[in-house]
């Protein structure tokens, strides 16, 4: 079961290259759950927004984790190399990944490896070994900072659980064998790595070298800079941490835009003269290393029921244009795309459109144009341009047609 067909391996090659989409720039990812989504059969759910989806202009939907968990989130997982979880069964994921295929978009599978739930207990009666289940490990797989025999963590700890030691080379060989299987034989195609704080980006970079997913994105959430409750201007330490994180795994995996989701939050509420930094460029990760941002407004922890972080859910459309014009590469939240509305909905769609037909990418220019407390406008890539906020704007010269508007926000194209 744990192994993979070479045959099906080699798969297109070009593809192999996890640096191609990268290049390209053109991705826009869905997240496509939320933090209920376990209690609502959501294979078959998202099988019959699969066509929707595609439609829509997504090239990617990140799935929630499909392994055997602890809990129906999947966020504690225990056997992996069973996809019978609370999102249904085996037999209904496969249906779903086969439909992706059929309609190319890409499924991103959610890869939890910070941490193992245990099924006997071990050294210091702590359950620490993994009996009786593929990759039966022993108390050496798990940190010593975690009630493990292994070495002390390369990251941060995730209190409670037994975390993964990736320092030791069979643990890497396993995972290594569980990310082929997930990419060649299961189907998924992309990977979103959970909690990448928690271990050393080198071995994210082993990881997605040995089973050459064709786009990845890691999770480094870092508190932002804050003076009390307020969150300072200048983020830049905040973003050069996310930065190092690319660095460190090989500069093959993309990373959340935390810095950005942070401070296009406070921007919206009337301090859009946070969305220019002092040298004129954006200022969350994606104005430093925009191909490596993917930018976001909220996900499953942020937003959904557990509300960690939530964007301010007036201001959302505000949000979207922001990041759906700008470089980076944008995700879209599911419960604001099929949720709340289909007005809302339709204003995504819109602005996907637009991203597409006026050839944004990841890496494109922009120009920003005028930032005030009551609004932002920029140029991006010379044919798109856009203001957020309540302050009336509009470009000077005759050329520029108007693109959408909505509340708060429009777009113009040549």
């Amino acid at each position: 079961m744990g192994g993979y067909h070479s045959n099906e391996w080699i798969e297109n090659s070009p593809q192999n290259d996890p640096l191609v989409v990268i290049r390209n720039g053109k991705e826009i990812i869905l997240q496509a759950f939320n933090w209920e989504s376990h209690n609502y059969d959501w294979w078959r759910n998202l099988e019959r927004k699969v066509d929707d989806i595609s439609k829509s202009g997504f090239t990617s939907a990140w799935l929630p984790p499909a392994t055997h968990s602890f809990s129906p989130e999947g966020y504690l997982p225990q056997n992996l190399y069973n996809l019978n979880s609370a999102y249904g069964s085996e037999h209904l994921l496969k249906a779903l990944l086969n439909k992706m295929k059929q309609y190319k978009v890409r499924p991103m599978a959610d890869i939890v490896i910070n941490h193992r739930v245990g099924t006997t207990q071990g050294y210091g009666g702590m359950y620490n070994r993994y009996d009786g289940i593929p990759l039966p490990w022993d108390e050496h797989a798990v940190t010593c900072c975690s009630g493990g025999k292994g070495n002390t963590s390369t990251g941060d700890n995730f209190q409670g659980f037994p975390n993964i030691d990736h320092t030791q080379n069979f643990v890497r060989k396993d995972i290594v064998n569980w990310l082929r299987w997930l990419r060649y034989i299961v189907g998924f195609q992309d990977f979103r790595f959970d909690f990448a704080k928690g271990y050393s980006p080198k071995f994210i970079k082993e990881y997605i070298e040995g089973a050459k997913p064709i786009f990845s994105v890691g999770e480094y959430w870092d508190t932002c800079n804050y003076s009390g409750t307020d969150l300072d201007y200048n983020q830049n330490s905040h973003r050069q941490r996310i930065i190092n994180w690319i660095d460190g795994a090989g500069q093959l995996s993309a990373a959340f835009d935390f810095t950005t989701k942070a401070i296009l939050q406070e921007a919206v509420k009337g301090e859009f003269w946070r969305l220019r930094d002092p040298h004129g460029k954006p200022p969350g990760v994606m104005g430093w290393w925009p191909s490596r941002a993917v930018t976001f407004i909220d996900n499953h922890d942020t937003g959904s029921t557990q509300n960690h972080w939530p964007f301010p859910s007036h201001h959302i459309m505000e949000g979207y244009a922001y990041i759906l014009t700008h470089p980076g590469i944008p995700a879209v939240f599911y419960d604001h795309f099929y949720d709340w509305g289909n007005s809302i909905h339709d204003q995504i769609v819109k602005l996907i459109d637009i991203r597409r037909n006026q050839g944004i990418n990841s890496r494109s220019s922009i120009r920003i144009l005028d930032v005030q407390p009551n609004l932002y406008a920029a140029i991006i890539g010379e044919k798109t341009c856009m203001k957020i906020g309540e302050g009336s704007w509009c470009p000077a010269e005759r050329e520029w047609t108007l693109a959408t508007c909505g509340t708060r926000y429009a777009i113009w194209k040549k």
